[in-house]
């Protein structure tokens, strides 16, 4: 087979109208002030465990989605609360669950990191590192098998581009076509080390060209431009072409969790990135400009929102802890060397 060097890069215009870019600043602003109240319920004691904060990655999520159509499927790693806000679940229950209340997505069983929606089309935040992208392979599977049209967004970092099953995940796209796009989130420093140290090539898009997958780099602190990006590559899922390769060069403010100091770089860096790059203050940027809304609309619209997460975090304080008899509902246990099977 002959190997597909490149994706066509054909501009796609965006047409953004004031009420989209409008929209991506709700969305955008929406994952940050969730996030940062996260943080400090976080800190309070009220989310256990691990919690990986999306601040400084909201484009990338919102771009993406914006590109989708109804029925598209997404899934991705334990950096998760963005990917369901901007897919459409309900702040109370995203928030319900990282504090392990009984109104959580998960019944307060999956926290931070383990969370579901069929209804949205969400297929988890997973836990253990590139696990994602086989189980992502397999919905576009489905979908060429079922010929809906739809197509699976499949998310996952720069760390977790060196698993041994995410290259026999491109093998099996590749060779049967399947309408899977690989989202690589690259935000330069994986779990705690940089990708110049951790990488033999710094193009992560490229990784695919041994099995004829086509890729690209996207500014993934622009909205805009990832929009652009995600209609190519649905454009390309969608007309058979098989898998496609999304390389989002954005960038976490915060550490890999918030028990990371990330002494592994500098105050002075991370403070140029939301000085010059934020995705946020673009596009906010946009709207002044363009006179598209005024400063004082602008400071409604992140009342209005900081009102929305409020909710959220009350509604999680006030959601009961799961009983006692959930620890033994949603389990499956298959032994088949002693014929049980519950």
């Amino acid at each position: 087979m002959a190997a597909r060097k490149s994706a066509p890069k054909k501009p796609v215009k965006s047409n953004t109208s004031k009420e989209e870019l409008l929209n991506h600043y709700r969305e955008m602003l929406l994952i940050r002030r969730f996030e940062e109240k996260a943080g400090q319920l976080y800190g309070m004691g009220l989310i256990g465990g691990f919690c990986h904060l999306y601040i400084g990655q909201e484009a990338v999520v919102v771009g993406l989605e914006a590109a989708a159509k109804e029925g598209d499927k997404r899934l991705t790693s334990y950096r998760d609360h963005g990917h369901m806000l901007a897919c459409g679940m309900d702040p109370k229950g995203v928030m319900a669950e990282l504090t392990g209340r009984e109104g959580g997505y998960s019944k307060g069983k999956g926290g931070s990191m383990h969370m579901f929606s069929t209804e949205k089309h969400f297929y988890g935040g997973h836990g253990i590192v590139g696990a994602q992208v086989p189980i992502g392979t397999g919905l576009a599977f489905a979908d060429k098998y079922l010929e809906n049209g739809g197509v699976t967004f499949t998310y996952f970092g720069d760390g977790a581009a060196n698993q041994g099953q995410v290259y026999e995940s491109f093998n099996m796209a590749s060779l049967w076509q399947l309408p899977v796009i690989y989202v690589v989130e690259n935000n330069q420093y994986a779990m705690g080390t940089s990708l110049q140290r951790s990488s033999s090539t710094p193009d992560i898009y490229t990784r695919g060209e041994a099995f004829g997958i086509p890729g690209e780099a996207v500014d993934g602190m622009d909205v805009l431009a990832v929009k652009e990006a995600g209609l190519r590559a649905t454009e390309h899922c969608r007309s058979g072409n098989g898998p496609y390769i999304l390389e989002m060069k954005t960038y976490r403010y915060r550490g890999h969790s918030m028990s990371d100091p990330a002494k592994y770089r500098t105050r002075e860096e991370v403070q140029k990135i939301r000085e010059e790059r934020d995705a946020i203050e673009h596009v906010r940027e946009l709207i002044l400009q363009g006179k598209h809304a005024s400063e004082d609309e602008l400071k409604a619209i992140d009342k209005e929102i900081k009102g929305i997460v409020n909710d959220a975090a009350e509604f999680s304080k006030n959601s009961p802890e799961p009983a006692l008899e959930e620890l033994w509902t949603d389990i499956y246990a298959d032994d088949t060397r002693l014929g049980v099977h519950a």
